[in-house]
This record gives C-alpha cells, structure tokens and sequence, in this order.
C-alpha cells in the first residue's frame, strides 16, 4: 500500500533557543516599547558616555536645568512671537518634569519584581 500524500506547512521541531541577551546584542525587540537609539560612527564612545556620565535622560535633563538658568538671566527682548511661544513651551515642559522629580522622591522607589 503506497503513503497517502502529506504536506507539511511547519518545521518538524518547534523550539528555540531564548537568550536576552543575544537579543540586546542584536537589536531585538524585548519588550513591548523597543528603542532604536540609531547609528554611532563610534558606539564605543557613546557606551563609555552612558556608563560615565550618565542616561540619555540624566544628561538631557541637566540640559534643561542649565537652560533654565540661561532663560532666567538672559534678556529675551526683541524676540518675535514664534521665538517666544517655542520658549514658554519649553519652560512649561521643563516646569512639568519639575514636578514629576519633586513628586517621585517624595515616594518610595517602585519595588522590582524578581
């Protein structure tokens, strides 16, 4: 008796291997948000950036905070009104995350799941 004709639409072994950290390495996405920070001539550099001054948000943060002084001690007269706008925008925003710093240590740290 002859094998009836089959066909298979999947491999016949279904598993894989699962490492994060290889995912990291790659470029993979882990979780639900994934973050291309883009291309670096010189990632070297930019790691040791990280690892010795500190996150990209630490670092535009203290941009902020220095900008702020800038815009206190800085005469803004003779600006047009789009110039104006685009720095009320950006002292409302750098007042909101004021506000989330100053709320946020007020509280305990999240606990971490294990």
């Amino acid at each position: 008796m002859t094998k009836p004709f089959q066909v298979s639409l999947a491999p016949e072994k279904l598993w894989q291997a699962i490492n994060p950290w290889t995912f990291y390495q790659q470029g993979a996405q882990v979780g639900l948000i994934n973050v291309n920070l883009g291309q670096t001539p010189r990632p070297d550099i930019e790691q040791d950036v990280l690892d010795e001054v500190g996150t990209y948000g630490r670092q535009l943060g203290r941009i902020g905070d220095a900008l702020e002084v800038i815009l206190k001690h800085v005469t803004l007269e003779g600006l047009s009104e789009e110039d104006k706008d685009a720095l009320k925008i950006l002292d409302g925003q750098l007042a909101a995350i004021r506000k989330i710093k100053k709320r946020d240590r007020a509280s305990p740290p999240p606990s971490r799941a294990p």
